[in-house]
């Protein structure tokens, strides 16, 4: 089933700050560092700590959030994305292109390191958004 979620970038604070929304709204919270991803090899050392995934669950609520700011660094503005994960590569593709219509296709639709289609973007009104297929998670 498709839906939309809420996704937050920080300037390396990530792990404190869900933390805190986790001791604020209770769920169970899963933090991945750069150091533990498949990613350590292309990044520089000292953002080894930095969080590269959170994700904040409790029923029906989900927040995710990282440290991985733009190289513009964390505006208002670029912080929060909205993320559509989708139900088919169809569904994918056809969304990218509607919502990047008037705006600005940041990274195409591509494979990822975490086995999932996943592309960004910007739309008309300024809005960032995330799309997200995982084959996994879709028959």
């Amino acid at each position: 089933m498709t839906h939309i979620g809420c996704y937050l970038t920080f300037n390396g604070n990530c792990r404190e700050a869900m933390t805190f929304y986790q001791d604020c709204l209770g769920g169970d919270l899963l933090l991945e560092t750069v150091g533990e991803s498949l990613l350590p090899g292309e990044m520089p050392k000292q953002i080894t700590d930095c969080i590269v995934q959170a994700t904040l669950t409790n029923g029906a609520l989900v927040l995710q959030g990282s440290d991985m700011a733009p190289a513009t660094g964390v505006v208002r503005g670029n912080n929060v994305s909205l993320v559509l994960n989708c139900s088919s590569e169809e569904e994918i593709n056809t969304f990218y292109k509607k919502l990047s219509a008037g705006g600005k296709a940041n990274s195409p639709i591509e494979e990822t390191i975490w086995g999932a289609l996943f592309g960004d973007l910007t739309d008309k009104f300024g809005n960032q958004w995330l799309l997200n297929f995982n084959r996994d998670n879709n028959p």
